[in-house]
């Protein structure tokens, strides 16, 4: 283990564990048959189900993901909670009472509540589980990047940690124990992250030199290089502003601040942001280099900043057209999540779960303000590790002590896992409920659906850690969005069509999903993000003309989806 590792951290880790674990193997005795396993027998309150929604939802990519994009980009980083935030809309007023109505266990059960479809049947459940593992590599990938610095192992052991804790969870007590935890673990990180934002606008900012340029990955950076005048109470000889009212003096600090005054000091402030760049060496290399770059606080809350957004400022068509597309995926596809529509399954009656998805909406637009304050702390508090920008949360805790530090990394470590769970949930219940029993022609009974759903939880946690391994140098925020890319062009299109057109068919809701699924995983796979952050190819050799699919791909299983169904009624 290595110096980075305290015991306080490793208690307040181990104390969490074993409670999640005795929690589970409580909780695993109440599971009575596939109703218990699957949908906790349809007898969770709508409060604990909606927080269960935010301990579900707020995973990797919202808490590690958007903290670090903010800490890095400024409000590039919020642009991504505001599509999150965006689709409970879509999950409120489209999906949430049909969904409950329709369904039983899983996505598939909704769609055949209608159509009865064999095709229908397999086509839900390939997607189901798909974007399960889509989803999956991020929060694979937060685990890792949380357990590295609060326990001092490596990246790896975090990411078979989470799997192994996860398929326990699952594979003894389902539905049950997931929930409980996701409503524990939603309700702490809200609570602590509500702590940290105090202790951020309690501090303050100080002018600190930024230093000079460093060899990558850098570490303890990110800093205030200068403070409007009237910011600093008292400025005097030893912190006198400079001709454009600047105070430019080291260790001159603000003092507390509130809320919008908080805001307010940053946007008139000057921050030291760390860019990575390539340099050349004499021998005809090249050598990653981290340099401050300094910018108005004005700018850095304005939207452009990030690679991913240039779109906003370049004048390029394709790519506001790739921003538009990100942003049409966010929206659209919280609704299309598997692991998010399972949840109404959990409560008794429509009405409850309309009232869970208001408490869900609640509690997540709450979290999604704090990470604002989280990001804008993290950029200035010197704490910065420019080569993990998932870490960028857990390292601000640690500025406040160690105690914060590793309760923090804890609860925001299982949040992952209640998200993992859920997601292995979902997936194994497409195996267990659709895929095999389109294979074998009928429905296994409650004993046996169980028991095939817990293996192939064993077998979705270890493909969730083979695909941590891989993608462990990605930002969770970045990777989510992918997922959301082809959960909402496989499933949304589809699941609209079955629910409101009666003029939709079998085949064309079949087609939809099928369409959606392999344009949208076609398009991100040939992506320049793709070529770049995944393959390490050049940008320019990528075939799409920019990297997020929805724009076209959520159309296209639409148009296709209508098309087979007119076909089939004529045919």
């Amino acid at each position: 283990m290595s110096a980075g590792a305290d015991w306080v951290s490793i208690g307040v880790f181990a104390a969490f564990t074993a409670g999640v674990l005795a929690l589970s193997s409580m909780l695993g005795r109440r599971a009575k048959g596939a109703q218990g396993y699957f949908a906790a027998h349809g007898q969770v309150g709508w409060f604990v189900n909606g927080i269960a929604f935010a301990g579900d939802y707020l995973s990797a990519a919202s808490f590690l993901g958007i903290c670090g994009l903010i800490a890095f980009w400024g409000y590039d980083g919020f642009l991504y909670s505001i599509g999150y935030l965006a689709g409970w809309i879509v999950a409120l007023l489209v999906v949430a009472e049909p969904i409950r109505r329709l369904g039983r266990y899983t996505f598939a059960d909704a769609l055949n509540a209608r159509f009865g479809s064999r095709t229908v049947t397999v086509a839900a459940g390939v997607s189901t589980l798909l974007v399960s593992l889509f989803y999956l590599v991020p929060q694979m990938v937060g685990a890792g990047a949380l357990i590295t610095p609060l326990l001092g192992v490596p990246h790896w052991v975090g990411v078979v940690l989470v799997g192994a804790v996860v398929t326990f969870i699952v594979a003894t007590a389902g539905m049950v124990s997931t929930t409980w935890v996701q409503f524990i673990k939603g309700g702490l990180l809200l609570a602590l992250c509500t702590v940290l934002v105090g202790l951020i606008l309690g501090r303050g900012f100080e002018v600190r030199d930024p230093g000079p340029a460093r060899d990558a990955p850098a570490r303890g950076v990110g800093s205030v290089t200068a403070l409007p005048a009237w910011a600093v109470p008292g400025e005097g000889s030893d912190a006198a502003p400079g001709p454009d009212g600047m105070v430019r003096t080291e260790g001159a600090r603000t003092g507390p601040l509130g809320p919008i005054e908080f805001l307010r000091v940053f946007s008139a402030s000057e921050v030291a942001a760390w860019r990575i760049a390539k340099d050349p060496t004499p021998d005809g290399a090249t050598r990653s280099i981290a340099r401050p770059e300094r910018i108005a606080g004005s700018d850095l809350l304005l939207p452009g900043n990030s690679p991913t957004f240039r779109g906003l400022r370049s004048g390029s068509v394709m790519d506001r057209v790739d921003f538009a597309s990100l942003m049409l995926a966010l929206f659209l596809g919280t609704a299309s999540l598997p692991h998010i529509l399972i949840r109404y399954y959990t409560v008794k009656d429509v009405r409850s779960a309309r009232l869970s998805t208001v408490v869900g909406i609640g509690a997540i637009g709450g979290f999604y303000v704090l990470t604002l304050y989280l990001g804008l702390g993290a950029m200035t508090g010197g704490n910065l590790d420019t080569g993990d920008s998932n870490m960028s949360a857990p390292l601000l805790a640690r500025s406040f002590g160690s105690v914060l530090f590793a309760l923090i990394s804890s609860v925001a470590f299982f949040t992952v896992l209640g998200t993992v769970s859920g997601l292995v949930l979902a997936g194994s219940g497409a195996v267990a409920r659709d895929l095999v029993t389109t294979a074998i022609g009928r429905m296994p009974d409650e004993r046996s659906q169980v028991r095939i759903a817990r293996i192939a939880a064993v077998a979705l946690g270890a493909g969730a850690m083979l695909l941590g391994f891989l993608f462990r140098d990605l930002n969770a925020s970045f990777l989510v969005g992918w997922a959301f890319n082809v959960a909402a062009s496989a499933n949304l299109p589809a699941l609209v069509m079955a629910l409101f057109w009666k003029r939709a068919t079998a085949a064309g809701v079949s087609a939809a999903i099928i369409t959606g699924l392999v344009s949208s995983l076609a398009w991100v796979l040939v992506s320049k993000d793709a070529c770049e952050k995944v393959y390490g190819l050049p940008g320019a050799d990528a075939l799409a003309p920019f990297s997020q699919p929805a724009i076209v791909t959520i159309p296209l299983s639409a148009a296709v989806g209508v098309a087979v169904s007119l076909l089939a009624r004529r045919a």
